[in-house]
């Protein structure tokens, strides 16, 4: 069998090349890169590409530089801005391994004679031997588990990915890399949104867009206005640094209105809603969700699992009540839902009440 390795330079995807020959597979590596000109980002640099063709050469393997600039743009990029632009809080990261990582990649292994991809995500995917359907699992390291960010793959994406490192502690990883004499055995990981390493969104979208974003209304809970905002753009549900307002106590970004410019802010007590509702749905288990069913559920990647029940809808969405109300559940965020290891499903939040 013959494997595409996704290679980014990091120790992660370094030790899946290693392991993946271990395991017999005949390999190639590949780095894709994505922040073109128009995107000041430094993921996938310079240094990452020669840091990854170092791997692959150490290892024997050829190695393919791809450009998926112009997909990375459009489907990342511009749905990043155009999701903050509508007031939803995207998760890029889960875009990127929907569109690129594990589709324009896997395309390209596929047009290269690859069987499959590899990849240094940490989870575990296995097959059904009833159904034959392929399902997504947590990694046996919790605290590196990146199942969150994957639950969006799709059965022909996950039947053309393997996760080596599912089974390995991140230190067990970094040990394989020191033996194996890599010079990225010590790379700290990454922890910023690629093409915003500096954490600044707002700045970023107003420098990519040309746009100035207008300052607007703040509004208590009643209506009423309270004082100014910068742009509704620059702030997110939950939000409670930064807002340049004293109100006698603590308050906290509610609600936006993105077409009146009006950003909602009152006291924590205010964010605390008990249901969502998701579009969007990817299943794993089954095709399609038919009934109530009791799920562990995480609207967003730091939330503890929380136990719901979600329902089917008639429209193709679903609907998740919480057991306990929740704070700050975000639309645009993703919501995915868990039984015990393994991953039942994931949406898009669209709303909460």
């Amino acid at each position: 069998m013959v494997a595409m390795i996704a290679m980014s330079g990091g120790v992660d995807s370094s030790v899946a090349a290693y392991l993946s020959q271990l395991d017999g597979l005949n390999c190639i590596g590949a780095t894709a890169q994505m922040c073109g000109p128009d995107v000041l980002g430094d993921a996938y640099s310079q240094q990452s590409i020669m840091d990854a063709k170092a791997v692959a050469t150490r290892l024997g393997m050829d190695f393919h530089i791809l450009d998926a600039t112009e997909a990375f743009r459009q489907d990342v990029v511009e749905d990043f801005i155009r999701c903050y632009e509508e007031g939803l809080t995207p998760n890029p990261c889960i875009q990127c391994n929907k569109h690129i990582k594990f589709s324009y990649l896997l395309d390209k292994a596929l047009e290269l004679g690859c069987d499959c991809i590899v990849t240094g995500h940490y989870a575990k995917i296995r097959q059904d031997e009833k159904n034959g359907r392929f399902l997504l699992y947590k990694a046996a390291d919790e605290s590196k588990d990146q199942s969150y960010f994957l639950a969006c793959l799709n059965q022909y994406q996950l039947s053309h990915v393997r996760f080596p490192l599912g089974e390995y502690t991140k230190a067990e990883i970094r040990e394989i890399a020191e033996k194996q004499g890599f010079l990225n055995a010590k790379k700290r990981d990454s922890q910023d949104i690629c093409f915003i390493p500096d954490g600044d969104y707002k700045a970023f979208i107003c420098r990519y867009t040309g746009k100035a974003y207008p300052a607007g209304d703040y509004l208590d809970l009643q209506g009423k206005v309270v004082g100014k905002h910068t742009g509704a753009i620059g702030y997110t549900l939950g939000q409670r640094k930064g807002l340049g307002i004293a109100m006698g106590a603590p308050v906290y970004v509610c609600s936006k209105d993105m077409a009146a410019n009006t950003v909602t802010i009152g006291p924590e007590e205010a964010l605390f809603t008990s249901t969502l509702v998701a579009r969007d749905w990817n299943w794993l288990p089954f095709p399609a969700l038919t009934e109530p069913i009791r799920v562990m559920t995480k609207a967003r990647y730091r939330h503890i699992p929380q136990p719901a029940t979600v329902y089917p809808a008639e429209d193709g969405n679903a609907k998740v009540v919480f057991d306990e109300p929740q704070r700050a559940i975000t639309p645009g965020q993703t919501v995915v839902l868990y039984d015990g290891d393994m991953v039942v499903g994931s949406g898009t939040i669209t709303e909460t009440y």
